[in-house]
């Protein structure tokens, strides 16, 4: 596909937003990031179940356009039953493989980093979209059983998962090699392993989900297990030159019996062991009706800390709106990096506005050159 130029930018004094970063041989143009949120406009069915369309291209696009060092594409499936919904983008074939290939072509022109968030759903799979209702749906809406670590719903009125054996589980991991594969030849430059928001590998962390007895559920070491094997698993197909994330919920804000700050310290230590360049901090998603102390940067305190008590990259997420906010973020130390959610669906072009409030500047497309 061919697009216009990007006009170089001139030097600057760059503010910590829009100051340039290299992971392994990836260099981001800046700390304004595009944190994956599921558009769930795919084909639910069919030849083309799961596979990007014309929506996908111009919403990726325009963030691309306007100026955001990495776009993070939204929950992209291992496998059929990992969706969340019927309506998920997928990276299952290479018929999916294709229609990706056109967006990251665009992205990777307009010198943005793509990003693709590889997950599966687990027990909170097969599910109406969001403005629907976001119900569980069954075989007439084109649903499934969804499948967990314990056979526990996740919540009133939501189908009872299957428990996955264990030689399931080592299917899952070969589902996400199997993507991680196709993800390269998609031509992404970033995975992200979704490991958040009460999804299947956040549900084997989380002892509120987890109750299995084996080898996979108990002690922090098996509850962590899955989500180990799967970095390894990714790691080995990843090459070694490319940046592999992990997104994790920091807390499930449950008084007891939940995954907790301590446990998110503990566990980014040997995600760092393991290959994992940088962990995207979020939180909750993995119990309905909890208490969440939403604000302004609320979940920045979760990065900050991993920040401080290890050395592993963090990149902050969760009510980060303004840029005078996101800077501070940067330049106090609390995150390397801060990712943008319904703030750039409002505004694709949040970065260009933030360059211009604080005195940087960032490339423009030669089409855009009145806007100099």
């Amino acid at each position: 596909m061919s697009a216009a130029p990007v006009a170089p930018a001139a030097p600057a004094a760059f503010a910590a937003l829009f100051r340039p970063w290299t992971i392994r041989s990836v260099t981001f143009p800046n700390r304004v990031w595009m944190a994956a949120m599921c558009q769930y406009s795919a084909e639910p069915a069919g030849p083309d179940t799961g596979v990007a369309g014309d929506w996908h291209f111009a919403h990726y696009a325009a963030r691309a356009a306007g100026g955001t060092g990495l776009i993070i594409q939204e929950a992209t499936a291992v496998a059929p039953e990992g969706r969340i919904s019927p309506y998920d983008l997928g990276i299952w074939n290479d018929t999916q493989v294709e229609a990706l290939r056109r967006i990251t072509s665009f992205i990777r022109a307009r010198g943005a980093v793509a990003g693709i968030q590889l997950a599966h759903a687990g027990r909170k799979a097969s599910t109406d979209r969001t403005w629907k209702g976001g119900r569980p749906v069954g075989p007439e809406a084109h649903g499934w059983q969804p499948s967990a670590p314990s056979a526990v719903p996740f919540a009133e009125g939501h189908p009872v998962p299957h428990a996955l054996t264990t030689d399931e589980i080592r299917e899952v991991v070969e589902q996400f090699a199997a993507a991680t594969r196709r993800a390269l030849e998609a031509g992404y430059q970033v995975v992200e392993i979704h490991g958040a928001h009460g999804y299947l590998i956040g549900q084997f962390l989380s002892p509120y989900s987890n109750r299995r007895t084996d080898e996979y559920g108990g002690s922090f070491e098996n509850r962590t297990r899955l989500a180990l094997e799967v970095v390894d698993a990714v790691r080995a197909e990843w090459p070694e030159d490319l940046p592999l994330f992990f997104r994790i919920s920091a807390t499930d804000w449950l008084e007891e019996d939940g995954w907790t700050a301590d446990d998110t310290v503990r566990l980014a230590a040997l995600l760092q062991e393991h290959g994992v360049d940088l962990l995207d901090v979020s939180t909750g998603g993995l119990a309905p009706g909890v208490s969440i102390p939403v604000a302004p940067g609320y979940q920045v305190p979760f990065a900050a800390r991993v920040k401080a008590e290890t050395s592993l990259p963090v990149a902050a997420v969760g009510l980060i709106t303004e840029p005078e906010q996101a800077e501070k973020i940067l330049a106090n130390g609390e995150a390397d990096a801060v990712l943008l959610g319904r703030e750039l669906l409002r505004d694709p072009y949040w970065a260009r506005r933030a360059a211009a409030e604080l005195g940087a500047e960032i490339p423009t497309p030669d089409p855009y050159h009145r806007s100099w």
